[in-house]
């Protein structure tokens, strides 16, 4: 669905806290779907809510039977409640930080730069596969160490991994098992990686998290490769997919194109409102491991949440008019990130990417040029949580070609 917010417009002023009741004659935990800001936001930021249900004490939606598969994407740490969480994230955060992004600007910058050289000279780009995609996995690649001229099969086995996701509209046992070797390709890629890190520190990510774990026997080998298959796949789907949505924003609305190529400072503010109004994550999900009352509805203890980032970014309680993409809005409240303690780790780098690869785009792709009227054919996946292009093609007359 490439236009959800009819959908959720209508949840919001009907059933804004939307019950869908579990079965088994109502023994099962009901799962609620939320669509108001007010709501989302004390969720995400609310400490009687995590990632683990507390009646299986299981976090990622992965069925019994893919067995590396559930131990890679458990030991991820979107998917971690404290003691754990906190334990790993006290070792992601400091690498990925302000002023870490702020060193590594020069070189994303030379990245898209040199995606985009050969697109700017042809007359039809498919963005997803020649930049949105390739672009933050050799961003995130070179700050882990990994080689560059592996992202091909990095990316493949993300979309094995994405594919396998309980929001994929065509998951099927074969996807599954695609996924489980993906899951397994990558866990033993990063294991021999931390391995041959903790002999020879070669100052990259993973050197850090070897050390780390040298330092903290309780961080297990499986958790720190399982935290580098997560950035490296799970972590760098959301920029494409902003991107992708960010540059279909700019194709609708030439007069916002047109600013921001004459004002490039504006772009920081406008990453900000792109994921605001379309973010690339439409929903994330939280349990409740206690009963709580949440707009006057009684939330059972191992009940699920469904939180709906997508409805609750054009809730014009929050947002003044929500509809307009408005890139001068103080759009810093926003969810996309998350809130609380499972704020988002990478959202300096996911906002420099973005910033620097938007900026890069404008300045060189001839479809983003001033007076250009490409053609577009967009194609979406059927996942209805990472909501993004899986393939975005602009085409130009060569006449456009300067």
């Amino acid at each position: 669905m490439a236009d959800p917010y009819p959908v959720y417009r209508r949840y919001r002023e009907t059933d804004p806290v939307h019950a869908v009741r579990g079965g088994h004659g109502g023994a099962a935990p009901t799962t609620w779907y939320l669509f108001g800001h007010a709501e989302v936001a004390h969720v995400l930021a609310g400490r009687s809510f995590g990632r683990t249900s507390p009646l299986t004490a299981r976090s990622a939606p992965v069925p019994d039977g893919y067995v590396t598969l559930r131990r890679v994407v458990e030991n991820w740490l979107v998917f971690l409640d404290p003691p754990r969480h906190t334990r790993l994230r006290a070792r992601v955060t400091p690498p990925l930080g302000a002023a870490a992004v702020a060193a590594l600007r020069p070189r994303v910058r030379e990245i898209a730069e040199e995606l985009v050289a050969p697109l700017a000279r042809r007359p039809v780009v498919e963005l997803v596969e020649g930049f949105a995609a390739p672009y933050p996995l050799l961003v995130i690649g070179g700050l882990l160490g990994v080689e560059a001229e592996r992202w091909p099969w990095f990316r493949e086995q993300a979309l094995a991994l994405q594919q396998a996701g309980g929001t994929r509209g065509d998951r099927t046992p074969a996807a599954l098992d695609g996924a489980e070797r993906a899951a397994a390709e990558l866990d033993g890629y990063f294991h021999r990686e931390l391995a041959a890190r903790r002999t020879e520190d070669r100052g990259d990510l993973l050197s850090a998290l070897a050390r780390a774990g040298a330092e903290d026997p309780s961080l297990s080998g499986s958790e720190l490769a399982a935290t580098c298959t997560h950035l490296l796949t799970a972590g760098h789907e959301t920029t494409t997919g902003l991107i992708g949505k960010a540059v279909l924003a700019l194709l609708d609305r030439p007069e916002v194109r047109d600013e921001l190529r004459a004002d490039p400072g504006l772009l920081p503010n406008a990453v900000d409102e792109f994921l605001r109004h379309d973010p690339p994550v439409q929903m994330v999900t939280r349990w409740a491991h206690r009963d709580t009352e949440l707009a006057g509805r009684t939330v059972r203890r191992g009940d699920r949440l469904q939180l709906v980032l997508g409805s609750a970014h054009r809730d014009p309680d929050r947002f003044p008019d929500p509809e307009v993409l408005d890139i001068h809005r103080d759009s810093g409240r926003h969810c996309a990130f998350g809130l609380g303690i499972h704020y988002c780790a990478g959202a300096a780098l996911a906002r420099a990417e973005a910033e620097i690869g938007l900026g890069v785009l404008l300045d060189r792709l001839p479809a983003l040029a001033p007076g250009a009227r490409p053609g577009v054919e967009v194609e979406y996946a059927p996942d209805w949580v990472f909501h993004g292009p899986s393939r975005l093609t602009l085409s130009c007359r060569p006449s456009l070609h300067s």
